[in-house]
């Protein structure tokens, strides 16, 4: 897939052992005296994420008498030594979402346990929650290559995106000055949530391109999304920021935990139901490149929006709009990704510096009108 290969990108520089040992003394100072906590050894799931450290494990310590066991998850801020995708990972607002979602909706996502501040204790802020059984459509290789989704028939499917749209719409059904989520919004330049919300894309855009190599179709796009911005944004909501597949546990073909939450932020609906159709798009593109049959008529964006429709109550408008800006902030998310893969010398530097972005045939299409997503 263009000059990326996802299998090749090099995520962390964590000893997993001295970590194992600094959490098992970290839990014992969290528990009662006498608890004695144990955690034999520390895992991570395979198959997605690029950005903060997911630490699978299981502790187990005395309680009333008895010796219990609690399946457990640790994400923990990246090191600065892995070149994080983000300039900032703050673990007390995604601890801090996940309490008040579960507090004020049915979204299924997993209970949280310990927050963390100090990086004294495991060398980065962390927070511990609990671990949720499910399976997930897989980034690396992609879902669409192999794998149960692919080998599902079409009820199933549908089943998968129609659940996963409910879980998203409840998620929006949240009130976020009730919920007190104003933590959520950027502090950044804009007069509504929206305009703070792509302000603070521009201003990761230039972190990405610090080193001085820009990126011409990601400037075009802001160009265009500036030109053709929504009339009317809607009300704002919660917005879970990376709303993808990949980032959802699933019993059977039904969301069981939304995971991965770094990307939230306040804005309006559209822009999680446009970033959940471009990511699949984004990987029928990889599938395409391959000679894959992949699944083209999954995760439609009309489809969503008649699912979304549906379970709201509220008609999405300007998805094409939403569906490019989803495309735009993949795009930086892709050149960052970039750098990372040649700080490991896992990737040469290339003359045209928009061929690291594998979906820039898409954008273009976008951009000069020749590919409508709603078609």
């Amino acid at each position: 897939m263009s000059e990326l290969d996802f299998t090749k990108v090099e995520r962390s520089t964590l000893d997993r052992e001295e970590t194992r040992q600094r959490l098992e003394r970290w839990l014992a100072e969290r528990l009662p005296k006498g608890a004695e906590p144990t955690i034999p050894e520390l895992s991570a799931p395979s198959g997605t994420g690029m950005s903060s450290e997911t630490l699978l494990f299981d502790a187990s310590w005395a309680e009333d008498g008895e010796r219990r066991t609690s399946h457990l998850v640790g994400r923990l801020a990246p090191d600065l030594r892995d070149v994080p995708v983000f300039p900032k990972y703050d673990l007390e607002s995604q601890f801090r979402l996940l309490a008040l979602i579960a507090e004020h909706s049915s979204v299924p996502v997993p209970g949280v346990r310990w927050l963390e501040k100090d990086p004294a204790a495991l060398g980065a802020p962390f927070f511990v929650m609990d671990r949720v059984d499910g399976r997930v459509p897989p980034d690396i290789p992609p879902y669409l290559f192999a794998g149960w989704l692919l080998e599902a028939n079409e009820a199933e499917r549908k089943q998968l995106m129609t659940g996963t749209v409910e879980a998203v719409a409840a998620l929006h059904a949240i009130d976020p000055i009730k919920a007190d989520a104003g933590f959520l919004g950027f502090d950044v330049a804009g007069d509504t949530p929206l305009r703070r919300h792509v302000q603070n894309q521009r201003d990761f855009y230039a972190w990405v391109v610090a080193d001085g190599v820009r990126q011409p179709i990601v400037e075009r796009t802001f160009e265009w999304l500036d030109e053709n911005w929504p009339e009317d944004e809607g009300e704002t909501v919660i917005s879970w920021g990376d709303s993808r597949i990949g980032n959802v546990l699933y019993g059977g073909f039904q969301p069981v935990a939304l995971l991965d939450w770094e990307m939230a932020g306040l804005g309006p609906r559209e822009m999680d139901l446009g970033w959940l159709c471009f990511m699949h798009t984004f990987f029928q593109n990889i599938a395409d490149m391959a000679g894959q049959p992949g699944m083209p008529d999954f995760l439609r964006l009309a489809d969503v929006a008649a699912a979304y429709e549906h379970a709201s109550g509220r008609a999405p408008r300007d998805l094409v709009w939403y569906f490019t800006y989803a495309a735009l902030r993949h795009g930086i998310v892709m050149s960052r990704i970039q750098r990372r893969m040649l700080h490991f010398g896992q990737a040469e530097p290339s003359d045209d510096p928009d061929s690291v972005i594998p979906h820039r045939a898409v954008l273009e299409g976008l951009l000069n009108g020749e590919w409508d997503p709603l078609s």
